[in-house]
């Protein structure tokens, strides 16, 4: 419990470290990862470091033999060829919209359920849901994503994989400069601050905010205050330790004004809903919120390329009580509509890779 803490500690030292640095040299690059997984029950999937090295991802156990659609509604605002999702439980990539709708294939764990996942539209790794592929690993939305033949060639994600190919993830931390952090006043027409290299800019106004915690699924594989998941259309909070259910969801108001299954935003308190500025475009599938720079993030035995990138890559969400002192959020789990009527502001840090520069 003290290590824990001491850790979650450091993780909010290197962000607030990270966002009063100046910008970082041209080795930011480094932050890429290729992320490779071969279409081959049996084989190996791993992810390419910055220095070439590999590091293992499981075991492929199953294989696409279609795609999947009409997917979960949210997946129409990401860009085809890339992915749309990113959780502990499951990574959904973008093929194609058609008719509103759009055509997904998906990576989860052998283990575990990914409902928006259909039968026979995924890959299946044999490792922990929340770690590697899934934790530490785990892609931006944005992504590219293609598929490797046996010669080399790449071509779009343009369906499933065929035996014998290899998909491949190209992925890292959006490009410097970018945000840093998000504060948010946790109530009607408040405000979402982003803090950037230049400074901090309103990127968007709360129509509801948020008051209880609920059932969300998958929060089981990830600990208080992280990521259980991140897509085009929400930014899904753990408030329950590993191996309890509990969380919050953020979404963006068409999102929560067009999609059936968004109905109860409306009338439970387990999410809260933004807007985006007057004569500013729909948040949908956009930076910084839902698109391009939250993971799920290292939790249990990942480790990355150095400190930096292992305990950088883990965001963190922190909370202010009835406008006290920036803390962790409370351990709920279960529905508990009234559980957190006393926040006040949502702080969410953005992950990052590399080694901040100071000024010379």
């Amino acid at each position: 419990m003290i290590w824990e803490k001491i850790k979650s500690g450091l993780c909010v030292f290197l962000a607030l470290l990270c966002a009063l640095s100046a910008p970082l040299s041209a080795e930011a690059d480094r932050g890429a990862l290729e992320l490779r997984i071969p279409c081959r029950v049996g084989e190996s999937a791993c992810a390419v470091m910055p220095d070439g090295s590999t590091v293992p991802l499981g075991t492929v156990r199953r294989l696409p033999v279609k795609t999947n659609w009409p997917a979960y509604t949210a997946s129409k605002w990401g860009t085809p060829s890339t992915v749309c999702a990113s959780a502990v439980n499951a990574v959904h990539m973008l093929v194609d919209v058609e008719k509103g709708r759009g055509r997904i294939v998906s990576v989860v764990p052998a283990v575990t359920v990914a409902p928006a996942a259909a039968d026979g539209a995924f890959f299946a790794l044999d490792l922990p849901a929340g770690t590697g592929f899934f934790g530490g690993f785990a892609p931006v939305t944005g992504s590219p994503v293609r598929i490797e033949a046996p010669d080399g060639t790449r071509r779009p994600l343009d369906g499933a994989p065929r035996e014998g190919e290899t998909l491949v993830i190209e992925t890292s931390l959006p490009d410097r400069p970018g945000t840093w952090m998000a504060d948010i006043e946790n109530r009607p027409g408040g405000r979402v601050i982003a803090w950037t290299k230049d400074g901090p800019r309103t990127a968007a106004r709360v129509v509801r905010p948020v008051g209880g915690v609920g059932r969300f699924g998958g929060t089981e594989f990830q600990r208080i205050g992280r990521i259980r998941a991140s897509h085009t259309g929400v930014i899904d909070i753990a408030t329950s330790p590993r191996g309890s259910v509990g969380g919050i969801q953020i979404m963006p108001l068409v999102h929560a004004l067009t999609s059936n299954e968004m109905a109860s935003a409306w009338k439970l308190t387990q999410w809260m809903i933004l807007a985006p500025l007057p004569g500013r475009p729909m948040l949908e599938g956009t930076a910084p919120l839902f698109k391009g720079t939250i993971v799920p993030g290292t939790q249990g035995d990942d480790r990355l390329a150095d400190i930096w990138s292992t305990y950088g890559r883990r965001p963190l969400v922190l909370c202010r009580r009835s406008g006290g002192p920036w803390e962790h959020l409370p351990s709920v789990s279960g529905r508990q509509d009234d559980a957190l009527k006393d926040v006040t502001h949502l702080r969410l840090y953005f992950p990052f890779w590399d080694e901040p520069q100071g000024k010379h």
